[in-house]
This record gives C-alpha cells, sequence and structure tokens, in this order.
C-alpha cells in the first residue's frame, strides 16, 4: 500500500494564513491525476507546527474526505509532547487515515530509551499504522538504527522515513528489521539512490512541483532500472536542491504559487521566499519541466 512517490503536501493558505481547502481540492486532484502514490498531509512541509490542533485534524479529516480512498493517506501526528502526538495521531485514525507518521519528539532532545518509550506509547495507544520519522537536521534529535530496531517489534509500527540522506542508515536498518519493515527516504537528493539500494519510496517535498516525473522515476528506481530513473532524477537534481535554498516549506509553495496551483500565504515565523532566489528556482523548474 505505501511505495513509490509519496508527496509530502503543502497546507494552501491565502494571504492572511487561513487555510485555503478550495485550493487543497484542486492540488489533491493533479496529484491523483499525475500518478503520486499516495498523499502525506501534515508534516513539515505541510506547515504542521503553526497549525493549531484543530486545525490540523481538520486538514487530515479534509484530505482523507477528498481523496475517497483513491490513493494512500499519512497523517503527520507527531509532536515533542507524547500526549499531544497521542491526541494527534487519534484525530487521524478517526478521520480514517490510512496511517500516521511521526516525526521524533523535537527541541527537548530525549535520550534513545525516551525516543523508544515515546513511539512504543503512541503505538499502544491508538490502533494505526505507525510509520517513524527520523529527521535530526530539523528536531536535534537523531534516532538510531538500534532504537528503530526495537520500535520495529512493536504491534503497529511498521517503518521509518529516514530523512538523514546517510545511506548507510537504510543498509542498518534493513538488516536489523527485516525486509518487510518500510524504509523510505525523506531526502529527495538522495532518494533515488535510496530506492535502488533497497528503500520503498521517497517522502517527497520535490512531487509538489513535479508530481508525474517523481512518480516514474520512482517506479523504475524500484523496479531495479537504473538507467531509466537515473536519466529522469538527473532532470530533477537541481529541483531536489533548489527547494531548499530556503527553510522549507518556503521554496515549494513559492513554486507552487509561480505554477498558479496554490495562493502565495505561508505563515509566520516562515515567509515568502527572498526575492534573491527567484531566479534560481525559476531555472530549477524550467530544467524540470513544470515551467517554460
Amino acid at each position: 500500500m505505501f511505495r513509490g512517490s509519496m508527496v509530502a503536501l503543502v497546507t494552501p493558505m491565502s494571504n492572511e494564513g487561513i487555510v485555503d481547502f478550495d485550493s487543497l481540492k484542486q492540488l489533491l486532484e493533479w496529484h491523483v491525476e499525475q500518478g503520486t502514490d499516495a498523499i502525506v498531509t501534515m508534516g513539515t512541509t505541510g506547515e504542521s507546527a503553526t497549525l493549531d490542533e484543530i486545525e490540523h485534524c481538520q486538514v487530515i479529516r479534509e484530505v482523507v474526505k477528498m481523496i475517497d480512498g483513491r490513493i494512500p493517506v499519512i497523517a503527520g501526528t507527531g509532536a515533542n509532547s507524547t500526549k499531544e502526538a497521542i491526541t494527534l495521531t487519534e484525530c487521524a485514525r478517526q478521520a480514517g487515515a490510512d496511517a500516521a507518521l511521526l516525526v521524533t519528539p523535537y527541541y527537548n532532545k530525549p535520550t534513545q530509551q525516551g525516543l523508544y518509550l515515546h513511539h512504543k506509547a503512541v503505538a499502544e495507544a491508538v490502533d494505526i499504522p505507525q510509520i517513524l520519522y527520523n529527521v535530526p537536521g530539523r528536531t536535534a534529535c537523531d534516532m538510531l538504527p538500534d532504537t528503530v530496531a526495537r520500535l520495529a517489534e512493536v504491534p503497529g509500527v511498521i517503518g521509518i522515513k529516514e530523512a538523514t540522506g546517510d545511506l548507510t542508515r537504510l543498509e542498518q536498518i534493513r538488516q536489523l528489521c527485516g525486509d518487510d519493515f518500510l524504509i523510505f527516504s525523506g531526502d529527495d537528493a538522495t532518494g533515488c539512490e535510496f530506492m535502488l539500494c533497497g528503500g520503498d519510496g521517497v517522502i517527497s517535498v520535490t512531487s509538489n512541483v513535479s508530481p508525474a516525473a517523481m512518480h516514474q522515476m520512482c517506479e523504475y528506481a524500484l523496479s531495479d532500472n537504473r538507467e531509466k530513473a537515473e536519466v529522469i532524477n538527473a532532470e530533477l537534481n537541481l529541483l531536489h536542491e533548489r527547494l531548499f535554498l530556503e527553510a522549507n516549506p518556503i521554496p515549494v509553495k513559492w513554486a507552487l504559487y509561480e505554477m498558479k496551483l496554490i495562493p502565495p500565504g505561508i505563515r509566520l515565523p516562515m515567509t515568502v521566499l527572498s526575492e534573491e532566489y527567484h531566479q534560481p528556482l525559476r531555472e530549477a523548474m524550467q530544467q524540470a519541466g513544470v515551467i517554460n
């Protein structure tokens, strides 16, 4: 069910920072048409950090309703409070999401035992498939492979989004957790190689802007067709890089606005892409063939 190109979806907003559900529906329809394999809503790219709990749960409900079973929906429900993570994960379960994605607790820097107990508590509290999410560049917290292996034995924990960009992590986690444990890349720059080395897919920022090409690249990579996967990925490489000229999701929201797919809104403390980066990002979008 969870495999291939999974978009880390932006949350469209008006100039005033109000969630734009009409634009969200249009964006979701476009992703279904373009071949996106799964929707990941309310993650980092979806600005989950600046939506309150009510908004967070509402977006999850609306995405599930709009997708209506056509492709899987994974809901971001992580928090640095175990109690809040349980509450958000229960929201995802009640909404009918297919799985929850739980980032490691950020800022408070738990120990490996703390990480284990946090994720174990959420898995035991809420009956929904759960995917761990390790992104130490954002969280100042690195879930090590041995901890992943311990959590892989907890019922309900089905996989991990590994966003260190370190391909050796894939091999380590696969050896420790076995072939049935899902391992997704969370790093577009290394996502193609990650899948060619045995990963199950990529939860992607680039898929927001170039979903059809990302879907095709993933299909080839997962079929072990290195030559064709690398040809497509070469056209996307500049986009992989320049969608991070400023902190995600600043560049990707600007790119989608440039493509006339969403309004320009973004919530403080995030700001609209600095003007000096407009042309470099346009060049990457042109190279990827998403604008003329």
